[in-house]
């Protein structure tokens, strides 16, 4: 195997791990990152959406025993797992619908790194302008078993912003609606990890599905590197996150959003890099 490829194989597991579950796109961020290091073509193209199958497994594994109890419940069947397993499927509709319609115009148009840095900056702003409203309105929910189908069916709709506007974030979507919404941060932040199961798996999935007519044993050890370095990375950001969220809010990934979303559409303007 190329030794090169191997490292940036690595390179962008990395990068989808620690970004995935933070308000930051890790759409956008793998898209700038497959630019700088000179990655174009279809398997690249699904390679960074594939390798998102290692942070799956890294919320599965951290967020095991509620989806044992789930499961179990749903089993027995009380009323609250399947409330909460209801929910997830309410609020996961909305966006496979769009990326089912419109999922091959959107990456055709809208996977660039301009569009991404201007999403960047787009949703900084909105981060910061939920957090300032935050600070005037109490949460009415504050447990995940409080959530109702309507407020699931919203932060579903919120969801959809990442479908239609690469570098949105799918994580900053669900948590941000779910604070316009009154959620509090700390369940929406919850509530969008157990979002992304479904969601990463399927798009995972579906790329896999689309390039098996490239899959052979280097481009499988490919994939398998950025599996194992998204896994560990990821596993890392979200015991990270969960305790992060605890006693602090999301200004500062705002304005990093801000800053590097603006950042970049300076290079491109002023021509110091050659965006692709």
């Amino acid at each position: 195997m190329d030794f090169t490829l191997a490292i940036k194989a690595a390179l962008l597991g990395i990068v989808e791990g620690l970004t995935e579950f933070l308000p930051i796109s890790s759409t956008g961020h793998l898209i700038l990152t497959q630019s700088l290091l000179g990655l174009h073509g279809e398997f690249w193209d699904a390679f960074e959406v594939a390798i998102q199958f290692g942070a799956i497994i890294a919320v599965i594994w951290e967020f095991r025993e509620r989806i044992v109890d789930v499961v179990g419940g749903m089993f027995k069947g009380e009323s609250l797992a399947w409330r909460f397993a209801i929910n997830v499927v309410i609020a996961t509709i909305p966006a496979i619908v769009l990326a089912l319609l419109f999922g091959k115009t959107i990456k055709a148009h809208l996977f660039n790194p301009i569009a991404v840095a201007t999403a960047l900056v787009v949703g900084g702003l909105v981060i910061l302008w939920a957090e300032r409203r935050q600070v005037n309105h109490q949460p009415r929910i504050q447990s995940l078993d409080d959530l109702t189908a309507v407020d699931a069916l919203k932060v579903g709709l919120a969801q959809t912003a990442a479908v239609l506007f690469p570098g949105t974030s799918r994580s900053g979507a669900t948590i941000i609606g779910g604070m316009f919404f009154g959620i509090s941060r700390q369940v929406a932040t919850h509530f969008s990890f157990f979002l992304a199961i479904p969601i990463l798996f399927g798009a995972s999935a579906k790329e896999l599905l689309d390039i098996r007519h490239l899959l052979n044993q280097q481009t499988l050890a490919l994939f398998g590197i950025g599996f194992i370095f998204s896994f560990i990375s990821a596993f890392v950001c979200v015991r990270w996150l969960l305790r992060f969220v605890s006693n602090h809010n999301f200004v500062g990934f705002a304005w990093y959003r801000i800053i590097f979303g603006g950042l970049i559409l300076i290079s491109w303007a002023a021509g110091w890099l050659a965006w692709s």
